[in-house]
């Protein structure tokens, strides 16, 4: 059995997908709940990255810690081979998270009552922070044909100007699963040009994709306009170490730095700790045979579930997505509403997943499900829907 056929009890350990199931779902017993929802991995964190945090903790003094420059070194050649994208040490700022990192972008760069754009259906936090810190948020949703997303430009650029200061861009897309290709991404950089609008480019998926597709990160092809782009990285979600809490912002723009400098000088933010800096070290140097087993893996999952409900849920529909471990369902072909789709899964099958609604309203009838676990969960998981749909199609 290899380390990605192992299944893990993850219960009792403040998993909040394993642990928190009760407060999500308002369900008083969760026991025999299957979660497939919150995206982090059912896999161990690859054993150079245990090894590093381990010799981390054996040393037994956890002072103040700082970022090296060797970390930096692992970052910046790790982002050249695997997207061709070259950056600088100086360009590279950390943050405890990118939804951190998201918040202290919106703050540093926008007022209360200034614009933000996305385009649902998309990550919650990405309407979320903004409308916590007063931000009004502006959407575009994005065009969907056979679970194929594509961006309204003409609606893009309409919704540029309305006091658009911020456009918060998804790339890879969650919960789509596209990567955006050059002439998409171009089109961004011209609109956002045209109207002066920073870009926040979460990439927190980029090492997630899959064969015969390659990741643009958007500022590798912006030239001059590099200066309105500030890229979020992190090794958290392809390595599994969303606990230990690290991310990078990059900015090739000094003035842009200096701003998120000083806003985190006036919050008191800290560097990464002394374990998420041996971790993201020893990721980006050593993960990548553990991230070509994990992607195998994935995909291999994801082929079983498009298989499996093709046979017994034609109704049902998914495409294989271009990356990320997550699938975006669409069960709008049932008839079911969101309400009652729910229902059938968590009382009838017991099997958790996240509504589409979660996501926007763009995201009503769909289901995410996170498929980055052992398959014999996936296969646990697939009896379940199918269980939970059983008369009913």
């Amino acid at each position: 059995m290899n380390e990605f056929e192992q299944v893990i009890d993850r219960r009792n350990t403040r998993s909040i997908k394993w642990d928190q199931m009760q407060d999500t779902y308002g369900l008083e017993d969760i026991d025999d709940l299957l979660p497939m929802w919150i995206a982090d991995m059912d896999f161990a964190a690859p054993k150079v990255v245990i090894d590093a945090m381990r010799e981390r903790l054996e040393h037994g003094v956890f002072g103040y810690s700082y970022v090296c420059s060797e970390c930096k070194d692992a970052l910046q050649n790790w982002l050249q081979e695997r997207h061709h994208w070259k950056i600088n040490h100086e360009w590279m700022l950390f943050h405890h998270g990118v939804v951190p990192a998201i918040a202290s972008v919106v703050e540093t760069f926008t007022s209360d009552g200034d614009a933000i754009l996305v385009t649902p259906p998309v990550y919650p936090p990405f309407f979320q922070v903004p409308g916590h810190l007063d931000r009004t948020v502006v959407t575009c949703e994005l065009l969907e044909k056979d679970g194929i997303y594509s961006i309204d430009f003409e609606k893009f650029e309409e919704a540029l100007q309305q006091n658009v200061k911020l456009f918060i861009l998804c790339n890879p897309h969650n919960p789509g699963g596209i990567i955006w290709k050059m002439p998409e991404l171009l089109k961004i950089l011209e609109l956002c040009t045209k109207y002066d609008v920073l870009i926040l480019s979460d990439e927190i998926h980029a090492d997630l994709i899959f064969e015969t597709y390659q990741h643009i990160p958007i500022a590798s092809i912006a030239g001059e306009e590099a200066k309105r782009i500030i890229t979020c990285v992190a090794p958290t979600k392809t390595f599994n170490l969303a606990g230990v809490q690290a991310a990078v912002m990059i900015a090739s723009d000094e003035g842009v730095r200096e701003k998120l400098q000083q806003h985190a000088l006036a919050h008191g933010q800290m560097n990464l700790n002394p374990f998420a800096a041996a971790a993201l070290k020893s990721a980006y140097e050593k993960g990548g045979p553990w991230l070509a087993q994990l992607l195998e893996t994935v995909s291999n999952n994801m082929d079983f579930v498009i298989e499996q409900f093709k046979i017994h849920l034609p109704k049902i529909k998914v495409n294989k997505p271009e990356a990320t471990y997550l699938l975006w369902i669409d069960y709008r072909e049932t008839g079911l509403s969101e309400d009652e789709m729910m229902e059938k899964l968590l009382h009838k099958g017991r099997l958790a997943l996240e509504p589409g609604s979660k996501y926007g309203e763009a995201g009503i009838g769909f289901l995410r499900m996170n498929v980055a676990c052992p398959p014999a969960l996936v296969k646990n998981g697939v009896e379940r829907f199918i269980k939970a749909l059983e008369g009913d199609l």
